[in-house]
């Protein structure tokens, strides 16, 4: 392993680009324990003058389902967050959120794409971020009820009105995306990517870097299991989300723990931290990747950003996937019940 400056990443065609480790905000306001407002704008303003470019919000963060037992901040509460954080600030940074989950009201969720719902869903978050413009536009999930391909003309035209600079998708697969380029230039694929979650790299990935497509990773970090902070004594609360995440139960558990183990000793030996390293390893990949980690702790905020000077050798990179065979990781993506991420 070497240390160096790590050069900063592109947003597909869209002349965009930003310091290659961004931060994801969806903790701050819901899913991962207790949140606290005045922190996460403190927070996000610290981030910002740490050097986080690339901010990743949401008009659905918030508004998940009460069952996780901590009280629902509401729809675009996230997105209302950043606005405050970004008082004198918009100008420093690139401003992605996402539209089409949202609730019903009966503790359930369903996807939009209806044209009509973009240019209303636009607005509604424009407003709540105070902002004229959102950099990087995504649709969150896809709707199955309407063509990919009306959903993203019709995003394709707040690019022209200047309300969006740039699109994205997430969690779609190759064929989606496929259709999705064809009607406009899609800057970016949001999806879960990391060393223990690599089921985009078969036949998502080839396709985005076909297209020009960067890759997002959310949950770069394994929603913290790389960071090899827990033990196996950890228990979630009911208002932590990983409470119902297989892979932090149990069995399950033990499994994973035993290879964060081998990466926290792989880590020791270069001199970095577990987390670095799991970043390191995104940002070695044949491929745009801009990963971006979620953290409501500034220390790890600057932690994970220092990974972007970590560079791993050929054998290195081999020695870690090897290490997170998917075949190696213990336990099911999600459980019965999962929020649009």
């Amino acid at each position: 392993m070497t240390q160096g400056p790590h050069a900063r990443t592109a947003l597909g065609t869209s002349g965009i680009t930003v310091r290659s480790i961004g931060l994801g905000l969806m903790g701050m306001s819901q899913f991962y324990g207790d949140t606290d407002d005045e922190t996460s704008v403190s927070t996000i303003r610290a981030a910002i003058d740490l050097g986080v470019e690339l901010l990743d919000t949401s008009d659905y963060y918030g508004a998940s389902s009460s069952e996780y037992g901590a009280p629902v901040p509401g729809f675009g509460h996230n997105e209302e967050l950043v606005g405050r954080a970004l008082k004198g600030r918009r100008d420093q940074v690139v401003l992605a959120t996402k539209f089409s989950a949202r609730p019903t009201g009966d503790g359930t969720s369903v996807f939009d794409g209806r044209p009509e719902y973009v240019v209303e869903a636009v607005d509604a978050s424009l407003r709540r971020l105070r902002t004229d413009h959102i950099d990087l536009y995504y649709y969150h999930r896809l709707d199955p009820t309407v063509p990919i391909e009306d959903t993203v003309g019709a995003m394709a035209q707040l690019v022209s009105a200047g309300k969006v600079r740039a699109l994205g998708l997430s969690e779609v697969d190759a064929d989606a995306l496929r259709r999705a380029v064809a009607v406009h230039p899609i800057a970016a694929l949001q999806s879960e990517y990391s060393l223990w979650e690599r089921g985009m790299e078969a036949r998502v990935m080839p396709v985005a870097r076909q297209l020009g497509v960067t890759v997002v990773p959310y949950s770069p970090l394994g929603r913290g299991m790389l960071t090899g902070t827990f033990g196996p004594e950890i228990v979630f609360a009911r208002s932590d989300f990983r409470s119902t995440l297989p892979r932090f139960q149990g069995e399950h558990l033990k499994s994973n723990l035993e290879l964060v183990d081998e990466l926290s000793a792989f880590a020791h030996e270069c001199g970095a931290t577990p987390g670095q390293i799991a970043l390191a390893w995104l940002l070695a990949q044949p491929h745009d990747v801009l990963p971006i980690p979620s953290s409501r702790q500034l220390k790890r905020i600057e932690e994970n950003l220092a990974a972007s000077a970590v560079r791993l050798s050929a054998d290195d990179l081999a020695a870690l996937s090897a290490l997170f065979d998917p075949e190696r990781v213990s336990g099911e993506r999600y459980g019965i019940r999962h929020p649009a991420r």
